[in-house]
Protein backbone atom coordinates (compact mmCIF):
# COMPACT_ATOMS: atom_id res chain seq x y z
CA UNK A 1 0.00 0.00 0.00
CA UNK A 2 1.35 3.39 -1.22
CA UNK A 3 0.60 6.43 0.61
CA UNK A 4 -1.33 7.93 -1.67
CA UNK A 5 -3.78 4.95 -0.91
CA UNK A 6 -3.98 4.81 2.47
CA UNK A 7 -4.72 8.77 2.78
CA UNK A 8 -7.49 7.73 -0.01
CA UNK A 9 -8.89 4.50 2.49
CA UNK A 10 -9.02 7.08 5.36
CA UNK A 11 -11.13 9.72 3.54
CA UNK A 12 -13.49 7.19 2.63
CA UNK A 13 -14.13 6.41 6.26
CA UNK A 14 -14.62 10.24 7.53
CA UNK A 15 -17.41 12.06 6.88
CA UNK A 16 -17.39 14.33 3.60
CA UNK A 17 -18.78 17.91 3.65
CA UNK A 18 -22.62 17.90 4.17
CA UNK A 19 -22.37 14.23 6.24
CA UNK A 20 -23.09 12.48 9.16
CA UNK A 21 -19.87 11.87 11.23
CA UNK A 22 -22.12 9.19 13.03
CA UNK A 23 -22.90 5.60 11.15
CA UNK A 24 -25.93 4.23 12.83
CA UNK A 25 -25.78 0.24 12.47
CA UNK A 26 -28.75 -1.45 13.70
CA UNK A 27 -27.36 -4.70 15.49
CA UNK A 28 -29.33 -7.01 16.92
CA UNK A 29 -28.32 -7.72 20.54
CA UNK A 30 -28.99 -11.68 21.63
CA UNK A 31 -28.43 -12.85 25.14
CA UNK A 32 -26.36 -16.04 25.55
CA UNK A 33 -27.32 -19.12 26.53
CA UNK A 34 -25.54 -18.42 30.48
CA UNK A 35 -27.72 -14.88 30.45
CA UNK A 36 -30.82 -16.41 29.34
CA UNK A 37 -29.96 -19.52 32.33
CA UNK A 38 -29.96 -17.10 35.00
CA UNK A 39 -32.53 -14.52 34.35
CA UNK A 40 -34.71 -17.93 34.45
CA UNK A 41 -33.63 -19.05 37.70
CA UNK A 42 -33.70 -14.92 39.08
CA UNK A 43 -37.26 -15.06 37.78
CA UNK A 44 -38.38 -18.61 39.00
CA UNK A 45 -36.83 -16.71 42.89
CA UNK A 46 -39.06 -14.01 42.54
CA UNK A 47 -42.10 -16.33 41.98
CA UNK A 48 -40.95 -18.14 44.63
CA UNK A 49 -40.61 -15.80 46.90
CA UNK A 50 -44.27 -14.14 45.67
CA UNK A 51 -45.71 -17.48 46.84
CA UNK A 52 -44.10 -17.41 49.91
CA UNK A 53 -45.64 -13.88 50.87
CA UNK A 54 -48.94 -15.10 50.28
CA UNK A 55 -48.61 -18.19 51.89
CA UNK A 56 -47.54 -16.67 54.72
CA UNK A 57 -50.07 -14.10 54.77
CA UNK A 58 -52.91 -16.78 54.39
CA UNK A 59 -51.65 -18.48 57.42
CA UNK A 60 -51.57 -15.38 59.65
CA UNK A 61 -55.32 -14.85 58.55
CA UNK A 62 -56.50 -18.56 58.77
CA UNK A 63 -54.43 -18.25 62.86
CA UNK A 64 -56.59 -15.27 63.60
CA UNK A 65 -59.58 -16.75 62.10
CA UNK A 66 -59.03 -19.90 63.81
CA UNK A 67 -58.35 -18.28 67.43
CA UNK A 68 -61.76 -15.85 66.54
CA UNK A 69 -64.07 -19.06 65.80
CA UNK A 70 -62.38 -20.97 69.48
CA UNK A 71 -63.39 -17.82 71.18
CA UNK A 72 -66.56 -17.82 69.49
CA UNK A 73 -67.68 -21.05 70.60
CA UNK A 74 -66.39 -19.93 73.81
CA UNK A 75 -68.67 -17.15 74.48
CA UNK A 76 -71.95 -19.25 72.46
CA UNK A 77 -71.33 -21.91 75.96
CA UNK A 78 -70.96 -19.12 78.10
CA UNK A 79 -74.31 -17.74 76.63
CA UNK A 80 -75.97 -21.17 76.93
CA UNK A 81 -75.17 -22.10 80.14
CA UNK A 82 -76.27 -18.61 81.46
CA UNK A 83 -79.65 -18.64 79.49
CA UNK A 84 -80.36 -22.17 81.17
CA UNK A 85 -79.56 -20.55 84.68
CA UNK A 86 -81.76 -17.42 83.93
CA UNK A 87 -84.79 -20.35 83.00
CA UNK A 88 -84.07 -22.14 85.97
CA UNK A 89 -84.24 -18.94 88.21
CA UNK A 90 -87.44 -17.83 86.66
CA UNK A 91 -89.05 -21.21 86.74
CA UNK A 92 -88.49 -21.02 90.25
CA UNK A 93 -90.23 -17.64 90.46
CA UNK A 94 -92.95 -18.43 88.32
CA UNK A 95 -93.83 -21.60 90.55
CA UNK A 96 -94.07 -19.88 94.11
CA UNK A 97 -96.19 -17.00 92.97
CA UNK A 98 -98.80 -19.50 90.69
CA UNK A 99 -102.09 -19.96 92.10
CA UNK A 100 -101.77 -23.74 92.00
CA UNK A 101 -98.67 -23.60 94.48
CA UNK A 102 -100.33 -21.13 97.06
CA UNK A 103 -103.18 -23.80 97.31
CA UNK A 104 -100.98 -26.63 98.30
CA UNK A 105 -100.43 -27.38 102.06
CA UNK A 106 -97.33 -27.78 103.62
CA UNK A 107 -96.28 -31.59 104.63
CA UNK A 108 -94.82 -32.38 107.36
CA UNK A 109 -93.45 -35.73 108.79
CA UNK A 110 -96.11 -37.21 111.65
CA UNK A 111 -94.51 -39.97 113.15
CA UNK A 112 -90.73 -40.80 113.04
CA UNK A 113 -90.02 -44.34 112.74
CA UNK A 114 -87.02 -45.87 114.56
CA UNK A 115 -86.41 -48.86 114.89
Amino acid sequence: MTYSSSLAINRQRMAGRNQNAVAFRSQERRLGPISNTIMLIVLACLLGLLYLTQVTKTNAYGNQIYSLQQEQSQLQTQHDNLEVAAAQLQSLDRVQSSSAASSLVAVTPSVTLTQ
